[in-house]
């Protein structure tokens, strides 16, 4: 499938400067299935090579991780963000965490929906960690389960200060979001209540980007933000938010409520692990009209498809695809600068030479994001290989295919498509190059 970037010359030129990047929902290592990598000081670093200039810290629920962010955090010197006490000119934080709720709402029980969490201050956590240390055990999880109403911990935390932003997290992923398929709600205010004026923005998550939300009026309301949801510092940064200057909590706070983004970085939504429908014990694969001519059951094993987020998303919708409300910010789909290289090279993106080539890239360029985005094609071509450049160059013009993912297999991105790659034997000319 083609991507939608708005053009190759997009964001503007004159953009650069005026905005920074932000990855706001990541996970420490005391969350499941997360890298043990997941600390302060890792996340400062690779940050800064991603070319973010804030993100979240995850996990401030957990108490072990919250002595960690007490001690290696001191305050910014803009508002409401903190800085790695080793690097005090580097990446900035915002006290970030991840709750989830699972509970009986309406009719339907077995409710799952996860939330994201942001807070002005390590007080302000603490107060946070000690009303929900009283509902459940935080320290079994760096996302904390609760058996209550999400309302309910909407009402909890306005009560601790109003500057604590609540945002739906992943909001289409089929078993633990808002809008997901087995567990949630077909509107924000179904699930809300009366708190839903409390809810500012939304979270797209990987398998749908603003594009596909645009088609749901009841959503023109929400601010629609992109975060990586990283388990592990490779994936930092893989989606992020272009917020204008100046950079505190409160200007954060105001451009969630008021919408004001410059734009948003996707993964490209087919790429995401529930894109599409299917089952993946069966190798089933399935398009959402696809499912519906088969009954919503796996044609192999006769058992309930994993219904994705194109097809929620397309039983939601009020409007045709392609639909653009009036003044919502637009967004750039890009390829993570490793995938590129491993395609250029012909090799798996884990191979020792992908890391030492992005290594080399990202020193001479001094960000992935400078790579992917910031700088000139014209003057990238001084240091970048050729067949990775041409990469680079087409993910910005969106020249990619992709086939979707389904039922928890990501979608496989491929740069050059069908066309025949470059013999190994002029891989180590390549290096020369650098």
């Amino acid at each position: 499938m083609a991507g939608a970037n708005p053009g190759n010359e997009w964001p503007p030129r004159e953009w650069f400067g005026k905005f920074y990047l932000a990855d706001l929902h990541v996970h420490s290592r005391y969350s499941r299935a997360t890298s043990r990598d997941m600390t302060v000081p890792t996340l400062a670093r690779v940050a800064r090579e991603k070319g973010l200039a804030l993100v979240g810290t995850g996990d401030f629920t957990h108490p072990d991780y919250f002595r960690e962010l007490s001690e290696y955090l001191v305050p910014a010197p803009e508002e409401g963000l903190y800085v790695f006490r080793d690097d005090p000119e580097g990446v900035r934080f915002v006290l970030s965490a991840e709750v989830s709720n699972i509970f009986s709402q309406g009719p339907y029980r077995n409710r799952r929906i996860h939330t994201l969490l942001l807070a002005p201050s390590l007080e302000v956590v603490r107060e946070i960690n000690l009303a929900l240390s009283r509902l459940g055990d935080l320290s079994a999880d760096g996302r904390p389960t609760f058996g209550f109403p999400v309302k309910k911990l909407v009402r909890l935390l306005r009560e601790i200060s109003p500057d604590i932003a609540i945002i739906p997290a992943h909001a289409w992923t089929p078993w633990y979001s808002v809008f997901g398929a087995f567990s949630g709600f077909n509107s924000v205010e179904e699930c809300f209540e009366e708190e839903t004026e409390h809810i500012w923005a939304l979270e797209t998550g990987l398998s749908s980007d603003p594009e596909m939300n645009w088609r749901i009026s009841a959503l023109d309301r929400y601010t629609l933000i992109s975060n990586s949801d990283a388990h592990s510092p490779a994936k930092l940064g893989r989606e992020a938010n272009a917020f204008w200057y100046p950079m505190s909590y409160p200007a954060l706070l105001s451009a969630l409520r008021e919408g004001n983004l410059a734009f948003t970085v996707e993964f490209y939504p087919e790429e995401g692990k529930y894109h599409f429908d299917g089952h993946r014990s069966c190798g089933v694969l399935f398009s959402p009209a696809e499912t519906r001519a088969h009954g919503g059951r796996c044609p192999v094993c006769g058992e309930p498809l994993t219904v994705g987020v194109m097809h929620r998303v397309e039983e939601l919708a009020d409007r045709p695809e392609g639909y653009r409300p009036p003044g919502k910010p637009l967004s750039v789909h890009l390829v993570p600068l490793e995938e590129i290289i491993a395609e250029a090279l012909g090799v798996g993106p884990q191979s020792k030479r992908v890391k030492r080539t992005y290594r080399q890239l990202v020193d001479l360029a001094g960000s992935e994001f400078a790579l992917l985005l910031e700088k000139p094609l014209s003057e990238l071509a001084s240091f970048v290989p050729e067949k990775i450049l041409e990469g680079i160059r087409r993910v910005r013009e969106g020249r990619v295919y992709v086939r979707p993912g389904y039922d928890g297999v990501y979608g496989v991105v491929s740069i050059f498509g069908g066309e025949e790659e470059e013999t190994t034997a002029e891989a180590p000319r390549q290096q020369s190059l650098f």
